[in-house]
């Protein structure tokens, strides 16, 4: 049995993961997907790389999909973090970038209402969200807290009668531009504790800016936010959200979504690597038959089965209602190393080539950089992880 399979669902998985943990109609709705990207996405994104830019085409043929919902499958199933592990890996097998934009929409926004909102906020927006009819993202980050941003967070939120102040920044927030609300997090001035809000883009007040000169995640449009005596009411609060510990909830809950993304660039990699080695002759011969690059694209595969074990076993263990912070953050952690020392090992079967966005390889290794940071650098995964092994923080 060929370990790239082109008939099978998710391509490069030889310990048949998605067989042993997908039903037929999943994997029906994935091998749907599969094809959608191959014929339609992932011939548009070498040139959406180098323009910086994200064809309006690439989400329109995602959303037609209906993926967050597709027919066919349990609303269980497609609810489960299983399916949406699978689907980012797919989508990211095709490009980081595409992930992430579908992510935040997916995951980042979905999962700030699911887990954010009340009965009543969850049902009225959940479905909106779930056929883009209403979009959104998730803006935490500040341009001067990152890392540290549960106990820095800088923007505040301030109460007057029945409507909310905001006042602050935010950085690095991906798809902010065509977004109808921003989950926006703030520190409330009453009790100092973190709120959430959905704050529509067009608000007065909110002015956003698009980062330009990023070497990675290129066509993903990230923004700067500025948000100056924007007011909303009441009724835009997240009503679940009270303090920095419904947030942590929220991002627990999405970290195991950027180990399935870290997860499924190597195998883009991979594929990519494999298909110029196949090609690519010197010496008088392919050189997919030299010793030392077969031995490049075997440890390629081992860091990649070695990931898909772990994200599946995660999203296993969340679908049975168990979720842990130090086995998210443990996930998130490797897959990224991993990620990065695997598309290295593809640049370099690719040797000089491998800097040229036509043969693949190069999306991803400079994509792996970002993933290996965003939603969790690994020296904060690592900190939580080391606290679970050793019962002592080393937080500062």
């Amino acid at each position: 049995m060929p370990l790239i399979d082109d008939d099978a669902v998710v391509g490069i998985d030889p310990l048949r993961f998605s067989e042993m943990h997908l039903t037929d109609e999943a994997r029906i709705a994935l091998g749907t997907l599969r094809s959608v990207l191959e014929a339609s996405v992932q011939p548009l994104m070498a040139h959406a790389w180098e323009s910086a830019t994200m064809p309006d085409a690439v989400l329109e043929s995602l959303v037609a999909l209906d993926l967050m919902a597709p027919r066919g499958v349990s609303e269980a199933e497609a609810g489960s973090s299983m399916f949406s592990g699978f689907r980012n890996y797919l989508l990211a097998r095709t490009d980081a970038s595409v992930a992430t934009l579908y992510n935040a929409q997916s995951g980042l926004f979905r999962t700030a209402v699911r887990e954010g909102g009340d009965l009543d906020q969850v049902i009225e927006l959940d479905p909106q969200i779930r056929s883009f009819a209403l979009t959104g993202t998730f803006a935490l980050t500040e341009p001067d807290h990152g890392s540290d941003i549960a106990g820095g967070l800088a923007t505040t939120a301030r109460r007057d009668g029945s409507a909310w102040i905001i006042d602050g920044a935010k950085i690095w927030i991906g798809a902010a531009g065509s977004a109808d609300l921003l989950t926006v997090f703030a520190r409330d001035t009453g009790d100092g504790q973190v709120k959430a809000f959905l704050v529509p883009r067009e608000a007065s007040g909110v002015r956003l800016t698009r980062m330009e000169g990023k070497t990675s995640l290129r066509p993903m449009q990230n923004y700067l936010i500025v948000l100056d005596d924007v007011r909303i009411p009441e009724s835009a609060r997240l009503q679940r959200v009270e303090s920095w510990r419904d947030v942590a909830r929220m991002l627990r809950a999405m970290r195991s979504d950027v180990a399935w993304i870290a997860t499924g660039l190597q195998a883009g990699a991979l594929e990519a690597a494999v298909r110029y080695a196949r090609e690519r002759e010197q010496f008088g011969r392919p050189i997919a038959g030299f010793q030392l690059v077969q031995e490049k694209l075997a440890r390629m595969l081992g860091n990649l089965t070695a990931s898909l074990g772990i994200v599946v076993q995660l999203s296993a263990q969340q679908d049975s209602g168990h979720y842990a912070d130090e086995n998210s953050a443990l996930a998130k952690m490797q897959t990224a190393r991993l990620a990065r020392e695997t598309v290295a090992l593809g640049r370099e079967v690719v040797g000089g080539n491998g800097i040229l966005l036509e043969h693949g390889v190069a999306r991803f290794f400079a994509d792996a950089e970002a993933v290996y940071s965003y939603e969790g650098t690994h020296e904060i995964t690592s900190l939580i992880v080391g606290r679970a092994l050793t019962g002592s923080s080393a937080f500062a």
